[in-house]
């Protein structure tokens, strides 16, 4: 596995207070942190960094008197559902499965908040942590939670786009901030199953630019013999104002047939301009059990057609590291999952934040050679 600089973790379940999550008090029951992962990242006004983590806080005993259960967000408060244990496929411990519906139907056992975490200018240790500017639900749209935020600085105004989560759609929304610390709800901005939305860090032509990720069961075969593989991809849409959205007509990146490495993918780190073009990171997943292995890689695309991939690594940036891991080995619930949520610019390179093992916050230094890139 290749070294960097620095890579380590930031944040972990332990290091979240409860007692000031926004459901506390109202439950009646125990909750735990399953996971502080997937970290939004970006550079405040100050120099600081912040990272703003993915709480997943869950049931402690989701399944009892033959029903299993799921937080919902109701009115202004949290609630818990009851479903009939016969009727439920409770094999991944994030969720459950619906039985007999004709079609798949999902509920959770956690329900998902985002909480900013402040960092010293390099990212090597915690500052401070804001529960006083945590982002809960707010609507019947995000009822089962707010997940997995990407920031972009796009001018002078940051945008985080985050994936809500309801029975009405699986969305994303966008929030907007002037400071990069306090957030402000935008609007929906993209429908159902349309996901990991990554805003580029400037604009192309006057127009934002985004890099998408719709998912469905079905998707149309490639020619024989044909480079490309069918399955979920990254493609790319525009827009005026960050808020009305265009799907582009040509295709992102898309995953390669010589490999099953990147059978499935999606944007990782909101795409950040170099001197050679925009360097994006993105997952690939290799089908595996339940869940499949996440790796990180990355590709540079042109400044002015990002539906052109100038150069691609040749294998992943990064991978699942079950060293960092072992000091909450007790933890673990997922294993062969590093998921990149965000990259700003250091002094000597790059620093990227990730998810490691849907558990917690990574903080990896990158030199910019790995990439190809001249110092």
């Amino acid at each position: 596995m290749e070294t960097h600089p620095f890579d380590q973790l930031l944040l972990a379940p332990d290091d979240i207070d409860l007692s000031r999550s926004p459901l506390a008090g109202q439950l009646g029951v125990e909750t735990y942190v399953l996971g502080a992962f997937n970290p939004g990242l970006t550079r405040l006004p100050g120099g600081n960094l912040l990272m703003m983590v993915r709480v997943a806080e869950a049931l402690r005993e989701p399944i009892h008197d033959g029903h299993v259960h799921a937080i919902r967000w109701e009115d202004g408060h949290y609630v818990l559902d009851a479903w009939p244990l016969e009727h439920a496929d409770t094999a991944d411990p994030r969720k459950f499965m619906l039985l007999g519906g004709g079609w798949k139907i999902m509920a959770l056992t956690s329900l998902s908040w985002l909480l900013p975490v402040e960092l010293s200018p390099d990212g090597t240790r915690r500052v401070a942590i804001h529960y006083d500017k945590a982002i809960a639900p707010q609507n019947s749209l995000q009822c089962y939670g707010v997940e997995d935020a990407r920031i972009s600085k796009v001018g002078e105004r940051w945008l985080m786009t985050t994936c809500s989560v309801s029975p009405e759609r699986h969305s994303t929304t966008l929030y907007t901030s002037d400071d990069g610390l306090a957030w402000v709800f935008a609007d929906i901005v993209l429908d159902h199953q349309n996901k990991d939305m990554l805003i580029f860090e400037g604009l192309i032509g006057g127009q934002y630019w985004a890099q998408t990720r719709p998912l469905g069961d079905l998707y149309f075969a490639y020619p024989p013999g044909s480079a490309w593989r069918a399955g979920p991809s990254i493609n790319l849409a525009t827009s005026p104002d960050a808020l009305h959205w265009k799907p582009h007509a040509k295709p992102g990146i898309r995953p390669h047939a010589g490999t099953v490495a990147t059978a499935r993918m999606g944007g990782g780190a909101p795409p950040i301009l170099t001197d050679e073009g925009w360097l994006t990171l993105w997952h690939g997943v290799e089908p595996k059990e339940i869940v499949g292995i996440y790796r990180t890689y990355w590709s540079l695309l042109d400044r002015d057609d990002p539906t052109v991939v100038l150069r691609s690594g040749e294998g992943p940036l990064l991978e699942a590291d079950p060293d960092l891991l072992r000091p909450i080995e007790h933890q673990i619930y997922l294993r062969d999952v590093v998921f990149t949520t965000g990259i700003v610019a250091g002094d000597d390179g790059f620093i990227v934040a990730s998810g490691e093992g849907d558990l917690a916050c990574r903080i990896t230094h990158i030199p910019r050679a790995a990439f190809g890139l001249k110092p």
